[in-house]
This record gives C-alpha cells, sequence and structure tokens, in this order.
C-alpha cells in the first residue's frame, strides 16, 4: 500500500530519502527558484537537490505545472505570516511595511510567478488585512482606512521597484560624485556631499515609511 514517506531505496542508481515530505519538496523547489529563477525548475534538478528520485517528486507534487501552482499558494501563505510589531500604532503599520518589503525582496522570482498566475491581488490580501487589523486599532475607519492600506502597499511595492531597478542598472556615467557639487546644489555643501554618496536602501525606506505612516494617521 502506498503511503506520504519514501523508505529507502535504489531507483534507477539513485536512493531516495527516508521520510521525504511534501514540504521539504516544496522548500527546496523555492530554494532553486530563489537562486536561479524559475525556468531553472526542473522536476531532474529538484530530485537532485534533494537526492531522491524524480518519481517520488511526482509522488509528492505531482507534475511541474502542479508543482509550480503550489509554490504560488506557499507564497501567498509566507505573506500572510506578518507580524506587527511595536508600541504605537504609528510602529506597528511601519513594521508591517518593512516586513512586506523583505518578503517581497527575499522571494522576487516566486513573487513573479504569483504575478503571472493572475494572483498579485491576492498574493497581497494577508498583508492587507494586517494593516487593516492594525489601522482599525489606530481608530481610523471607512475610507481613511483604506486609503491608509492603499497607500503602505503602494509605497512598499514602488521602493521594492526602485531597489530592483537600481540594483540592475549599469554603471552610471557621469555617476552621483561627479553630479552633485555647489552648483547642482544650490551652495548646499553638506546637501551635495550627501547626495554624492551611495543611497542607503534600508535608510531611504525606514525614514519614508515612518514618515508616511505618521502623517496619514494624523491627518
Amino acid at each position: 500500500m502506498l503511503c506520504n514517506t519514501v523508505t529507502t531505496a535504489s531507483v534507477k542508481g539513485k536512493d531516495t530519502r527516508t521520510h521525504l515530505d511534501r514540504e521539504q519538496v516544496l522548500a527546496a523547489a523555492a530554494k532553486l527558484v530563489k537562486q536561479q529563477g524559475p525556468q531553472s525548475l526542473t522536476m531532474r534538478k529538484l530530485a537532485a537537490e534533494l537526492g531522491t528520485a524524480v518519481t517520488s517528486i511526482y509522488w509528492h507534487v505531482g507534475n511541474r505545472e502542479s508543482l509550480l501552482e503550489a509554490l504560488v499558494e506557499r507564497t501567498v501563505a509566507d505573506l500572510g505570516e506578518i507580524r506587527p510589531r511595536g508600541a504605537t500604532p504609528e510602529q506597528r503599520v511601519a513594521s508591517v511595511a518593512r516586513a512586506l518589503r523583505r518578503q517581497l525582496r527575499d522571494h522576487p522570482h516566486l513573487v513573479a510567478m504569483v504575478h503571472e498566475r493572475g494572483l498579485t491581488e491576492r498574493m497581497f490580501l494577508p498583508a492587507q488585512q494586517v494593516l487593516v487589523r492594525e489601522v482599525h486599532a489606530a481608530g481610523l475607519r471607512g475610507t481613511r482606512a483604506a486609503g491608509v492600506v492603499r497607500a503602505v502597499q503602494f509605497h512598499v511595492v514602488g521602493h521594492v521597484l526602485v531597489e530592483r531597478q537600481r540594483e540592475r542598472a549599469p554603471v552610471q556615467r557621469p555617476g552621483q560624485e561627479e553630479l552633485w557639487g555647489a552648483r547642482t546644489a544650490e551652495g548646499d555643501a553638506a546637501l551635495a556631499r550627501a547626495l554624492s554618496l551611495p543611497a542607503d536602501p534600508e535608510k531611504v525606506f525606514d525614514a519614508s515609511v515612518r514618515a508616511l505612516v505618521s502623517g496619514l494617521l494624523r491627518t
């Protein structure tokens, strides 16, 4: 009788792992996608990564399309694992924004897979629901609360897209250090020095999201 565990056995020259389960298969698949992109995910490569036979992969997750669908579901679920932190409404909402940014940054290929399957809105729903709870706790309701939720989401997504674009951009000539001087900075030497240095995405995001959330919750 078939069962959901795989005992050690030789299959076409390979030993299957003992107690391989669906979650292990999905975790290994997600790792491959994260490192090399969706196009690299083949059943043979995944089997090699797990040290098992291709047949055991099919047993746990079905064919490649079923595997991709399972990865999409897993990504959606992961985005729902956001836990607000902080003592004030501003701190807690900002913490949700930071956590969402981290998840989008950590799983670009998986997020792209979700988007390609037309599930982007569903992917963001868990994070939006977390924001709704925090905004309600801050005393906001109705259209004003909805505005906060959307503003935070759009800010996070926009920031991540800019970060990705900057990371992929070719070397800039002239660079920031050449563009910023006394004339372009209108005589503000300190500003020129600051803008001539590479931007720190973490600091930029932290400052901008704190200012955004503070303004949204107080207006």
